[in-house]
């Protein structure tokens, strides 16, 4: 008899986990993905010119090992909204049509990105969310360099200092 209390405990427990998982867990809802460039492989990247002087602009980018880098198409309808999530690596985020509001887990009151502007997410477990809270589609073009064979994107609970 006590054994079937404790399998009973067990699958509840079980039970409870994966709907909590679930139920905190937040989905892209409205947003259509189109991969125009999908995992192509890179060998090391080691851009550093040491010759520009200091006070010009400068790129630097190294990564150490391979990686597979993406570019992602994604229109952001009316209210839709791309869910938290995270990716493990930069991506650059192209705003070509309408406009997105990028919400992070360090800042919840979220910045609008219109069209001809960009914005950097850092990756590497920085939390975000894109949502249109416009009228009109949205469209963003992701440029993203991950570690190789890495998920490209990582879904996330809503911040513990953000509203859903």
């Amino acid at each position: 008899m006590k054994r079937k209390w404790i399998f009973a405990l067990v699958v509840v427990l079980i039970g409870v986990a994966v709907y909590a998982g679930t139920v905190l867990a937040t989905t892209q809802s409205g947003v259509s993905t189109t991969f125009l460039a999908n995992k192509i492989p890179f060998g090391e990247i080691a851009i550093n010119d040491h010759s520009i002087p200091a006070d010009t602009w400068q790129a630097r980018l190294k990564t150490q090992g391979f990686s597979d880098g993406y570019l992602v198409d994604n229109v952001i309808h009316p209210g839709g909204t791309t869910g938290w999530h995270s990716h493990p690596g930069p991506s650059l985020i192209f705003v070509i049509r309408g406009a997105v509001t990028n919400y992070t887990g360090d800042d919840c009151a979220g910045h609008v990105y219109s069209a001809g502007s960009g914005l950097v997410d850092p990756g590497g477990g920085s939390v975000h969310r894109l949502a249109n809270n416009g009228s009109v589609d949205a469209e963003t073009i992701a440029v993203q360099l991950l570690p190789k064979d890495a998920p490209r994107r990582i879904d996330a609970d809503v911040p513990a200092n953000c509203s859903p």
